[in-house]
């Protein structure tokens, strides 16, 4: 049931008109996210990801894409790519409902049972004063049926955004 109401939600979300979004050039972001893996079932984990958000310049109409690598205390790895919506809210909070697919290798961990996953879910982040974000990540992967075992997990990840300029004192 949770699975459902979580894909609906994305589905909802994605459909939504960006709210008063801060056009401009939105610059290119480096995401760290730590937190649970696999938080509702029995092979719960850390989890850690690093995430490249392209720059406003690259976006794909209104989706802005995006490449990452995220892995699991266990070994578990997923490489993947994708695309997200980010929806403005007066300048106080960002909300980016997002979808990826990549390869999955459960190392010693959880068995998702394919090695082609999709991701769905969003990021909620609050603007810094140097334009870095900070907020949280929930997030669902399965294979879509691709395989007769398909368990999922789901994951909530805490989050920072940093511009990539910021790194480079540009």
């Amino acid at each position: 049931m949770l699975r459902v109401c979580s894909i609906f939600i994305a589905s909802f979300l994605f459909m939504l008109p960006p709210q008063d979004a801060v056009l401009g050039e939105e610059p290119g972001f480096l995401i760290f996210g730590a937190g649970v893996y696999d938080m509702f079932d029995d092979e719960t984990t850390g989890k850690f990801r690093l995430e490249y958000v392209f720059p406003e310049t690259d976006k794909l109409s209104l989706f802005t894409p995006f490449i990452g690598l995220s892995g699991t205390v266990k070994g578990a790895t997923y490489g993947y790519a994708g695309i997200g919506l980010d929806l403005y809210f007066d300048d106080k909070a960002i909300l980016t409902p997002n979808f990826a697919a990549g390869i999955y290798g459960n190392g010693d961990g959880k068995d998702l049972g394919h090695a082609i996953e999709f991701r769905s879910g969003f990021n909620f982040m609050l603007p810094l004063q140097d334009n870095s974000r900070v907020g949280f990540s929930f997030h669902h992967v399965s294979n879509a049926g691709l395989d007769d075992r398909n368990p999922g997990e789901e994951s909530l990840l805490f989050i920072y955004c940093i511009p990539i300029q910021n790194l480079f004192g540009r």
